[in-house]
Order: structure tokens, then sequence, then C-alpha cells
């Protein structure tokens, strides 16, 4: 054991000083250090480290070992006294002495333990001084005999109180009582009969019950582990007189205040039993304060007041309270409480160097008040050798300038009448330098946040001065967030991870310096990122609980689950992963608390989670039925196990064992709270119940059936339902019912009644009875006239309620007779309103369903009569209810039509009006039937059209309209032009070959222009990808068959066929003359094996086929056949291409007219340069460099031939167009009015390249606008200019 050393350092002149005592005790008091360790190296006098308690109570069947361990250098010597006197170890041969050690171990085997009973004190000496141990009393514990007694029966009369005594046999230590019967069990305890203290048994009022012979007390002594019985004793109780009720009385203590004397920080037990009828109930309460309810409990129900740790403030005054309904009994308990001596301050060993003072103190308390005694080496200080440096002071010693060799052991004794304290303090006298205890190098980690204690145990006399240093430059001053403690611990109350480092602490003293070294780690806290979470599973399924952590890297961690508390089952349904705690295959046991715990080195933390196992409900049992009577019944059940989810509801089902047997009906629902059910019955049915609990899993089981209970039949409570009247054809009524089951029939026998009359007629019911069926037909009835109708149900024991009246209708006859007034207003070319006068209602022999409009188109107003189509269809419109107008919709301009009407109910149509004729009005045709272009050539083309194939008037001319156009969103300006009827063909000049054209194309009447046909083209390409719009379709209509145009009564049945492309599809156009109705437009890919693939196109002149493929060409052909016959007819094939790249821009680079041109431009600058080589070789002058000067462009200033180069070229002689261009009649090359060039369209300046990288700049040197030329042309390249980009 370290020694705790407190330095007290007092200077000369302090000492000199004439300052009174109380300057010198302050002086002394601020010197105090804290404790220090003395190493074992160093002399120093004994100290005790073991001994045994004072009162040491031993088994005689085993040996007496008293403990007695000390340290000291030298090693000290121990002896014994025994009773007062010294104890000659050495002259007892059942006494050993434990090597190096005061420890006694006295074998009693074969002697009388009484001989070794008695007082021991051991005693501990070295060269230093001596220490002394406590007085140890030795004592044999004992388990004495019951003494003989003859115990006499006891006869009680019934509610009287009654105390079988047990007085036990005085033991050492005491026995522990308890009472049992003569088969071993212990008796039972209550309220009414209980156990005393000291044992004795009372019971506040004697019972019939109570009646036994067997009575037995026992003690058991701990020690021995023996137990003792006294003898039965017998209680009867008499039952003739019982006592009548009473109020409360105290059976313990007597009278109305008693006194309690306890010993500080011992046990108070305070005890008061009543007796009384009714059994009192027992309360406390401390007079003037409140009990202290964390040392406080209440033992043998409440008869017993328990305090722990009692102190001086649970003195006073405490009453216990017996009632019962009569009255109440009260008892006043006054508690002192005294105190063996305890420890204020006890004294610590010193350590002085020479010429230093130091003191001893020695404060206790008590009551009564202790008296204090000093001992010096175990002899009273009095009886010691007078020492001048030593001054006592009552509980103090001083000690002034010491000397070496002056080092001894004091004691304090302390006593009073309840005990005794004593206390053993060296004083050592040394002159030592400065000793690092701590290990060096020692590394401390810690968690941030948390506290840092870095250690700098020294030892030294006089005491060193300690020092800290960071990273053996920063001095450490003991302040935020550093203390420095008196025994040299650096304390770091929250540690940051900048705190981390080497930190060095400096021992000094007047003897010399010496230094350690440690080092903080600052570690980041373990943290439960994801806890677990409660969960609620079915039985049978998994549970997972995650536990996500995060640590610090440098720590291992380990993880721990927990359920309850405890480990984890061994069972391999349980699953540990490193974040995560899977258990499969959940049963009942497995619910608990689980709590995932991560542990590092230094910290941990933890998460708790709860699973609680849910299933669903036991079906419930024990169905019974109770409170019967004809039509309800009152069944209970007794409910199954919830599986830890409340039940929500109970389901209450019924079989019916007559009706339907082995079929269960949902009958009704109560909450989950309730265990009955009041049921309604019905009769004539033999009821079986079952019923079914539902939580939050699911339903239960149904429960075991209940008793079969029949019910008595009676007449029907209800009448069929779903009763109709109709009729079926004219002349019937058909009345129908849905029939009741036989759970509605209440009793055997079942009909139905049927009556009938026809309303608003004063006539009598008209009735039927009928069985086993669920209509009845009524024969000869007028047409579609209402009848009141009722179905009563009857059976054996009598008729239904009354039925209600239903109104139905007899059977419905076609209209008789057609509207009239049928009026047309035509509102334009495609819309006309019609009206019609409405019919009677009795004309209409049923139910109105509405009025059917049949229309037909004869033919168009520019043909003939003969051109007619006698095979046209009606379209037909459905105006339900009792309109009487309505509009027709998708009309065709310029057509004649006729008109019908029929009456519609639900038997037909009647029969039709007289027709009338409409005509329509002229509209705006459709697009032209075509646009081809024809011829092209380098600036011109031709356009080629047909007429409309719908016309929709007559046609007054034509109009064109065409601008450029680029692959950008840029376009040109539109030009216009309009022709006549009889005009189909144009040809337009002065286009620019390199320029793509759109032409839009549309007929006129005198209602406007229609639909463009439009078509993309150059004058050198031709046509190009386009995609026409569709032809205008006309309204939807309801109609037998789309209208047809007439064709040709002779001649072919296919006109021109037109064919136009763009990106993935191909539009068709063409001319239909033919009466067929099936008509398509096959394709297929050209030079291939497949069939043809067949699109229909019925009714229409144009056709889109979407979805080819880009570069791909197909065959393509219209095809028309007569479904009446195998005529066949078809069209010529056309070839189709889409193309691969789709492009709006023609690319003149590609032409082969511009690579010639390009070809013969460069043979004549490969000519041009020979010769000029051949020239200068003859040594002709070539003045470049005046040139150069005087004409920095040389394509504008030419050759001259003086110079032996070329001459400048003239405009009437040189500038000739080349092939195919246009040159104005002034000779010079211009640009176009329009200025529309491929520059103007995005393409870029003179001599740039297209995308391909082919050469497509101007090749002028001069560009100019004439403003006299009206029409667009491309404007001619010059070869001069094109030689002057070459060169």
């Amino acid at each position: 054991m370290d020694f705790t050393v407190v330095h007290l350092i007092v200077g000369e002149n302090t000492m000199r000083s004439s300052g009174s005592g109380a300057v010198l005790l302050m002086i002394l008091l601020s010197h105090m250090t804290s404790a220090l360790e003395v190493p074992l190296d160093l002399p120093q006098p004994p100290t005790i480290t073991l001994q045994s308690p004072k009162d040491y109570i031993f088994d005689p069947r085993e040996n007496i070992v008293i403990h007695c361990e000390a340290k000291g250098k030298p090693h000290p010597n121990f002896s014994w006294t025994r009773n007062g006197s010294h104890f000659d170890v050495e002259q007892d041969s059942k006494v050993l002495m434990k090597p190096s050690s005061g420890t006694l171990v006295i074998d009693i085997s074969g002697e009388k333990a009484e001989a070794y009973e008695g007082t021991y004190q051991c005693t501990a000496h070295n060269d230093h001084g001596t220490a002394i141990s406590n007085n140890i009393v030795i004592r044999q514990s004992r388990s004495p005999l019951w003494s003989k007694e003859r115990l006499e029966a006891i006869t009680v009369q019934m509610g009287v109180s009654l105390v079988l005594q047990c007085r036990p046999p005085a033991g050492l230590p005491p026995p522990v009582i308890f009472w049992m019967d003569n088969i071993f069990q212990r008796l039972p305890l209550d309220n009414r009969v209980s156990q005393a203290l000291n044992g004795d048994l009372y019971f506040s009022n004697v019972l019939p019950e109570d009646n036994r012979n067997d009575y037995i007390c026992y003690a058991r002594f701990p020690y021995t582990q023996t137990i003792q019985q006294k003898q039965p004793i017998s209680v009867t109780v008499l039952e003739t007189n019982p006592t009548g009720e009473r109020r409360p009385g105290f059976m313990t203590p007597l009278g109305a205040s008693s006194t309690k004397m306890v010993l500080r920080g011992e046990t108070l037990e305070l005890e008061c039993i009543a007796e009384g009828l009714p059994t009192p109930e027992m309360s406390w309460q401390k007079d003037g304060g409140e009990l202290p309810t964390s040392r406080v409990s209440f033992l043998n129900y409440k008869k017993t007041l328990k305090i722990l740790d009692v102190s001086e403030a649970d003195a006073g005054d405490y009453t216990c309270t017996a009632t019962n309904r009569l009255g109440t009994a009260h008892h006043n308990i006054k508690v002192n409480v005294k105190a063996a001596p305890f420890w204020i301050s006890a004294p610590r060993n010193l350590i002085l160097a020479p010429n230093e003072t130091g003191i001893l103190t020695c404060r206790v308390n008590g009551d009564p008040k202790p008296d204090i005694n000093w001992f010096v080496n175990g002899v009273p200080i009095e009886n010691a050798p007078e020492d001048h440096t030593r001054k006592v002071d009552a509980d103090t010693v001083i000690l002034s300038r010491v000397q070496s060799g002056s080092s001894a052991v004091y004691q304090c004794n302390a006593s009073n009448e309840f005990g005794y304290l004593i206390a053993n303090a060296f004083v050592s006298v040394l002159a030592e330098p400065p000793r690092v205890l701590t290990p060096p190098n020692q590394v401390y980690q810690v968690i941030t946040n948390s506290l840092a204690l870095l250690h700098c145990a020294t030892f030294g006399s006089p005491i060193p001065t300690i020092t800290w240093f960071k990273d053996s430059q920063i001095s450490i001053k003991s302040e935020d967030p550093y203390v420095i403690h008196e025994n040299g611990t650096l304390e770091i109350n929250v540690a940051q991870s900048q705190n981390s480092g080497k930190y060095t602490c400096i021992a000094t003293n007047n003897l010399g310096v010496k230094e350690n070294h440690v080092f903080l780690e600052v570690k980041d806290p373990t943290r439960i990122l994801k806890q677990p979470e409660y969960k609620v599973v079915q039985r049978g399924t998994s549970a997972v609980f995650e536990c996500k952590v995060k640590h610090d890297p440098s720590l291992i961690p380990t993880m721990t689950w927990l359920k309850n508390s405890g480990e984890l089952p061994d069972d391999e349904r349980f699953e540990v992963d490193a974040d995560s705690l899977t258990i499969k295959d959940v049963t009942d046991e497995d619910a608990g608390t689980y709590t995932c715990i991560m542990n590092t080195t230094l910290d941990r933390d933890s998460a708790s989670a709860t699973l609680t196992v849910v299933e669903k409900p036991d079906p419930p049992t024990d169905l019974e039925l109770t409170d019967q009577t004809e039509r309800s019944v009152q069944l209970t059940w007794i409910p199954g196990d919830e599986h830890n989810s409340p039940t929500q509801k109970f389901l209450i089902q019924y079989e019916d064992l007559l009706h339907e047997p082995s079929i269960w009906v949902n009958m009704t629902e109560v909450a989950g709270t309730r265990t009955t059910a009041q049921l309604d019955l019905s009769p004539y049915v033999y009821y079986s119940f079952r019923v079914l609990a539902k939580n939050q899993v699911g339903y239960s089981q149904p429960s075991q059936p209940s008793r079969q209970y029949r019910t008595n039949p009676a007449a029907p409570d209800e009448n069929p339902s779903d009763v109709h009247g109709e009729g079926t054809e004219p002349g019937n009524l058909v009345i129908s019912w849905k029939s009741l089951t036989g759970f509605q029939s209440n009793g055997p026998g079942l009909e139905y009644k049927v009556l009938w009359r026809q309303s608003d007629v004063d006539q009598d019911w008209s009735s039927k009875t009928v069985a086993n069926s669920s209509h009845f037909v009524v024969s000869g009835v007028p047409v579609y006239v209402p009848y009141e109708i009722k179905v009563q149900a009857l059976n054996d024991y009598g008729n239904g309620p009354e039925a209600e009246v239903v109104v139905g209708y007899s059977g419905e006859d076609l209209p008789l007779s057609a509207t009239d007034g049928v009026l047309v207003m035509v509102h334009n070319s495609t819309v006309a309103q019609v009206h019609w006068e409405p019919v009677s209602s009795h004309s209409v022999r049923g139910k109105l369903k509405g009025y059917k409009v049949y229309y037909r188109r004869e033919r168009g107003l520019h043909e003939t009569e003969e051109e007619v189509d006698q095979e046209a269809q009606h379209q037909v419109l459905t105006f339900s209810g009792n309109q009487t107008e309505g509009r027709l919709p998708g009309l065709q301009p310029y057509s004649l039509y006729i008109i019908f009407i029929r009456v519609l109910n639900s038997k037909g149509e009647g029969p039709q009006s007289q027709e009338k004729q409409f005509e329509t009005p002229e509209g705006v045709p459709g697009p032209p039937s075509f646009l081809n272009v024809l011829n092209p050539s380098l600036d011109s083309l031709t356009l080629e059209w047909g007429p409309p194939v719908n016309k929709n008037g007559r046609l007054t001319g034509y109009t064109l309209k065409y601008q450029p156009v680029s692959n950008t969103t840029e376009v040109g300006p539109v030009k216009v032009m309009d022709f006549l009827v009889n005009e189909t063909t144009v040809t337009l000049d002065n286009l620019n070959s390199s320029v793509l054209y759109k032409f839009y194309l549309s007929a006129k009447t005198i209602k406007g222009a229609g639909a463009n046909v439009t078509k993309e083209a150059s004058a050198v390409m031709g046509t190009s990808p386009t995609q026409p719009p569709p032809h205008p379709t006309s309204p939807v209509t309801q109609s037998a068959h789309p209208p047809l145009h007439k064709a040709p009564s002779v001649g072919p049945v296919f006109g021109i066929v037109n064919t136009s492309v763009s990106e993935e599809c191909a539009l068709i156009t063409w001319e239909y003359f033919g009466h067929h109705k099936n008509i398509y437009v096959e394709y297929m890919v050209e030079n291939s094996k497949e069939d043809w693939k067949k699109e229909s196109v019925n009714g229409s002149h144009s056709h889109i086929l979407k979805g080819l493929k880009p570069g791909t060409s197909y065959r393509v052909r219209v095809v028309a056949r007569d479904p009446a016959g195998p005529t066949l007819h078809t069209t010529s094939e056309e070839v189709v291409t889409v193309p691969a790249v789709p492009s709006r821009h023609v690319d003149i680079a590609t032409q082969g007219w511009f690579i010639g041109l390009m070809c013969a431009i460069a043979l004549l600058i490969l000519v041009l340069l020979i010769v000029c080589f051949i020239k200068r070789n003859k040594g002709g002058k070539y003045p470049v460099k005046e040139k150069e000067e005087a004409h920095q462009d040389p394509e504008i200033q030419p050759m001259k031939e003086d110079d032996g180069t070329f001459g400048e070229y003239s405009d009437t002689e040189d500038h000739k167009p080349l092939k195919g261009s246009r040159t104005p009649s002034n000779g010079t090359v211009r640009r176009d009015e329009s200025d529309d060039s491929l520059v103007d369209y995005g393409e870029g300046g003179d001599g740039q390249f297209n995308e391909d990288g082919s050469f497509i700049g101007q090749y002028s040197g001069k560009k100019e606008k004439d403003t006299h030329e009206g029409n667009e042309s491309s404007e001619a390249p010059s070869p001069v200019n094109a030689m002057n980009s070459f060169v």
C-alpha cells in the first residue's frame, strides 16, 4: 500500500518570528499537501495494511485466523497481546504466526475453543517506530438448544386477537426465526397474521381457518447452519360465541408511547402490530418532518418501518396509526440517535525534511463526544520520552524543526460509551531529491469532450514543485482548460483534438530536478448513428434490428447484443452481422428488449429497442346461449390469447342447418372489448353460432360451434324484392321478382300471391298464387298500358306483410304513324338543320326512344341525273327522346340530298315519313389531284396538275405560289400566279439552278381557294422529297355506308397516279372512277421476293405509307377489288425511293456539269502556267516587284503583253459566258435582283466549302445588282475570276 503524504514547509524566517499560534496554524494548513507514495526502498516506519474486524465470531469447526499485515523499511517485526498481556506465540503449539507477517492461525481441533476467546491486539515494530492494530474481540459462535417446556393447547373464541410466543434461545449471533407446520411448509402471513421482529406470531383476529395443532417456531443459527424447533402449539377456534367487530388496539408496543435508541449509521426498525375486527390497516408518519424516501421502506404489511443508514436528522417522534371502519388507534415512538466515534479527519502520514515543521490532526465526532488520547509507538504520549520539538494540543500534535532520527509512529485513540477508533500515522524525517514515480513515456488515451488526467506522481523531501510543458515548449499554467492538482496531476476537464501531443512534467526541490514525458491522444467518440427501432412482427417472420456505429478508426470496436440485459440465446436463428441483428422465424419467446452495445477500449455507446411478437388471436372458447326468446338470444364467450395485439372486434357467424347446412354466414360484429352479443333471430331456422376474433394481424380460427338453437315457424316477415312488370311481346305482361330464400321463408309451404290491375281503370285486382317460380305471364292485355302489380309471400303459417305496388307496362308494338312537317334548313355547305313534328303518344305504342333521320347524297349538282349512284347508302342519325330537331354534319358541298324520318320505340321503327330533298351550296374545293414537275433544265421547269377529286362546286381557276427555300429555316420571297380553270400546266423560266423551290398549288371556287398540294424541286434536280398534306376529311356522321363519288360509266377505273416521298414515308394519290368498295395500296421492296403488303384506303383518293426504310426503293400500286366477284383492277406499278439522307439544299458540287467545268478551268490554268514558265526561261522581263508595289491585288490588275505576260482582258472579247450560263446584255457578270444566292442562305462567302468538302464559292471578282432585271436567275461563274482564285 502506497503512503499518503502531507507536506508542510515552513522557512527559517517564519520560525524566528514572534507570530501567534493562529498564524502558525494558518501557515501549516496552507502548506498541507495531498497523499504521496513513498518508495519502499527508503527508510520508513511500519504501516498496518490488513487487520481483522474488531468483533470476530468464529465457527468452532474451523481454525481461528486473526489477520495482521504491515509494511515498512526495514520490514517490521510482529508481536501480540491478549486481554492486555503479552501473548507468547512460540509457547503455544496450536498457534502459528505466518512468516513475514503478523497473522495468527490457531488450530482449535481437539481443543476447547473457549480457551482462545479474548481481546487481541497486534504490534508492528522496526527501527523507525511501532504501529498497533485495533482491539480484536474473538468469540465463539453458539447455537444452544431450546429449553424443555410443556405447552398447553390454546382455545380462543373466533374474532379475538392472539399471540403465539417463540422465545428462541440466545445464540451468537442471534438466530433467524420463522414459523412452519409439521410438514415443513411455511405458514401463510398476511395483514391479519404476522410475525414480529422478536419472532412471536400475532393474530389481529382469529378465524376458523386458524384451527391447527402444528404451529411450530424454528430458529436457524447462521454460523453453524443448524435449525432448532420449538414444541408444536395447538390452537382451537370456537365459533359458538364469536366476538363482534371492534376498534383497533395495539398489541405491541403497549401503551400510547414508547422510545427507541439507535446508533448513527445503523438501521432503524420501528414496529407496530394492532388487533381489531375488521383487521386494521397501518400507516406511518414523522411528526414535524418527512420520511426519507430514498432510505425508508415498509415491511410486514406496513407493520414495520425500516430506515437505512440512520443520521442525526432521523431523530424525532414517529406515529403509527391503525385504522378500520370502526375507528383509529395511535402510538408514538420517540427515536433517539446516538453515535459511536466517527472520523472527521484522521491523522495522515508525514514526511518531513530536516528543520521542517509538520502537524498531525485527529478530528472525530460522536454522541456523547469522544475522548481523544495520543500514543507514540504504542505508548501513551505522556509516558513517552520527552521531546521539546513536540507539542500536544487536544486533537493536534505539532512537530517543529524536526531532525534526522526523530521518526516515529503516532496513534490517535477516540472513544465513548458506544465504541472507539484508533489510527496510526507515522512521521518520517528524510532528505531526498525528486523522483517521478509515474512510468515514463506513458500514453493516455481519452475521448473528445471527456476528462483527461495526466499523472505525475513524485516523491522528494522537501516536496518537489511540479511544472508542466506541452510539446516541450509551451509552459502550462493552472487556468482554463488546464488544472494542476497538488499531487502533480494535470487535468484537462474537456479534452479536444488540439490537446493531443507530448507533455512533460518537471519535479524540482533544493536537492535536484527530475522530468518525465507522457503523451495524450484524444480520440473521436463512439456513437450509434442508427439506433435499433421498436419492432412489431408476426410470429414466424423475421425481425431485423439495425445498429450502425461511428467510431475512431484507431480504436478496435466490439459489438455486443443483449436480450433483456442478458446474453442472446444460443440459437442459430439469431444472426449477428457487422451492423445488425436478424432474428429468423420469430417465436413468442423472442419478445423482449434488445440492446446494441458498442465497446472500445475507451468508451461505449448503447441503444435498445423492444421486440413485440404478435399473432392472430386464439379462437374464443366456451360459447354459451342465454336469455333465449322466439326472436333473440344472447351469446357469450371467453376470448382467446390476443398474442400482444389487442382484439379489435369479434365476428359472429351462423349456420342454418335446416336450409343451408355447412354454409357459415356473417351475422354481426361487436367491439373487441365485449364478450357478449344480443342476436336477433328469424323463425324456422336451426341456428348454430361461432365467433372469430380479429386483431391487427388478422382473424383467428373460428371457435367451436355453439349448441344448436331452433326457432319456431311463423308467417313471412318480408315479401319478394325487385318486382318488375314488362311485356315481352304485344298483348302480354311478364311479372317477375326475386324469390325469398329458405332462411327468409319463416316456415314451410312458401308460395307467392301475384296481383295485377290496369292503372287508372276502376277494376278489381286479379290474382294468381304460384310456387317455386319467380315470374308469371299475364296474356290478352292491351298494347303498352300501365299496370299496378303486387307480389305477396305466404306460407303454411300465414301471409306476409302487405306488398308494395309497382307499376309496369304491357308489351310494345311497332309505331303506327310517321312524323309530319319535315323541314330542312341548310346552314352552310357541310351542315344542315332538320325539323319535324312530334307524333302522338298513342301512335308510338311503346316507350318512345327517339327519331331516326335517314339521309343520302343523290348526286353532285354539277352531275347529270344519269350519273346518280343507285347504290349509295343512307346515313343515319338517331335523336333520342322527344326531340323535334337535329343537326346533319359532314355534308358534301354542292350536292343534292334526300331525307326521311322514322319513329323509334323499344320494339323497332315505324313507317318512314315523306322524302324531302335539299341542296348544299358550293364550298372550297379539295386539293388538286396531283402536281408533277416535268422537263427540269438549268434555269427552268414545267409544272403539271390535275383537277381536284372533290370539286365541291364550279371551279373558277388555280393559284400557284412558289418561293426559294434552304435547309435552314430561311425562305425567300413568294411569287404568286393565277390560272384559268382549263389551264393545267405552266413552264417557269429564269430559275436559279442552285436553289431549291417549294410550290403550292390550290384550286378555287366562288367560295375561295381550297387546300394546297405542295412540291419541292429545282431547275436541275427535278423533284425532291415532299410530303403534301392529306385530303381534308368530312365530319364524322353515323352512316350505314359512306357516300361514294359517281364514276364514269365507261373507261378505265383508275386515272393518273402520283407519288412523292419524304423521310420514312411516301404520299400516293390517284384518280378513281370505279364503284368498287374495297380499295388498297399495295407495296413491296424492289427486287425482293416477299409478298405484297397492303393497307386499306376505302373512300379516299390519297394515302400515306409510313415506316419506310430510308435509302430503300419500293414498288407501289393501287388495287380495287369487287367484293361480289373475282374482278381485280390495278394501276401500273410506281417505284418510290426513300432518300437516305434528307436534304433541302441542292449541292451543285456533285452535279456532272459543274465537275466538268472545274476540270476545264484547272486544265486552262495548267496551260497558262506552262506558257509563263517558257517565257521566263527565254529571258523575258517579269517585273513582279514593280507590279506588286503598284497594284497589291493581282485579281484586279492583270498582266500586260509588253512585259511578256498576259494582257488585260476586255469586257467585249474575253468575258465569254460558259455554256448554259446567262450574261446580261451589257457584258458584265451581275448578281440577280433578288440577291438570292447561297451566301444569303447562310452557306458562307467566296471560297468556302460545304459539308462534303466541295468548293462552292462565288467565282466572280466583283458583285453588282442589276436593277432592271425582273426574273430571278443564277449568277454565271466567270472563267477569269475562277482562274484568279486558283493562282
